[in-house]
């Protein structure tokens, strides 16, 4: 495998996992919310699947957002099923994005965030991505277990 294979991987493997764990939380939970000021589940999967959205415009841009709206912007909550098909023409851009790179792309493209005063080389920014959505899939395992719900095996 190269990196750009590793990468993919990567991604698909996160998601894979993911949406396991999404598929598994009762429908009934989706507007739970520990405290008044964190997301709600559906929340946090839509803040996971929309933020994919807001990187790639970040990487396409080479770091400026410009005046980037979001796709989600007016979209009501429902249910995962509709998430998910929302979000899917984003996530297969993003992955048709990353197959067309070289492994050179990885260290000679710079992502340039001059507004929060970051500047990463593209296959840094891309794990960081990935890593994103670790962290949101790790809180929603944490919002089950308080919850007493059953949680997915994603460690398959």
């Amino acid at each position: 495998m190269n990196a750009i294979e590793i990468i993919l991987l990567n991604f698909s493997e996160t998601r894979r996992r993911s949406i396991k764990l999404w598929e598994n939380i009762p429908t009934e939970f989706l507007n739970w919310k520990p405290d008044q000021k964190a997301f709600s589940i559906i929340e946090m999967i839509r803040h996971t699947l929309e933020g994919e959205h807001l990187f790639h415009t970040i990487i396409k841009n080479r770091g400026d957002l410009g005046d980037y709206v979001s796709p989600w912007k007016n979209l009501a909550y429902s249910d995962l099923k509709n998430e998910l098909n929302f979000a899917e023409k984003y996530r297969n851009s993003f992955m048709d994005m990353i197959k067309t790179l070289d492994e050179t792309d990885l260290e000679s493209i710079r992502i340039e965030r001059k507004e929060v005063g970051q500047s990463k080389k593209l296959g840094d920014y891309l794990n960081r991505i990935a890593y994103h959505e670790s962290v949101h899939t790790g809180q929603l395992l944490g919002y089950l277990r308080t919850l007493g719900v059953k949680r997915a095996q994603i460690w398959d």
